[in-house]
């Protein structure tokens, strides 16, 4: 018989100390997660999102602040475009209109 393997659940505080760990010493996952009794990968995702969470973001990744501001300038961006094309429509014709 096969006994269901039950999950252990970590408060907030317990994860945010853990990964403190990590940050400031400079010690591997691993050995933080084995001095914590606590699986490294579970650490090692607690981190990943730490560092999301602070820009931090792993190599060619956006962090949630910059992933907010490249939204807000393609906006800017897509608006100025249609900005640009108005007014050279309005050049165009503006020049049509004087060489009448």
């Amino acid at each position: 018989m096969v006994m269901a393997e039950t999950r252990r659940r970590f408060d907030r505080e317990f994860r945010d100390g853990a990964v403190r760990i990590v940050r400031e010493t400079g010690k591997p996952i691993a050995q933080v997660a084995r001095d914590l009794g606590i699986n490294d990968g579970t650490l090692a995702n607690w981190v990943a999102q730490d560092k999301r969470a602070r820009g931090e973001a792993a190599a060619g990744g956006l962090g949630e602040d910059e992933r907010a501001e490249l939204i807000r300038l393609r906006k800017e961006n897509a608006e100025l475009a249609m900005e640009r094309d108005v007014l050279k429509r309005s050049v165009v014709l503006w020049v049509k209109e004087a060489t009448k």
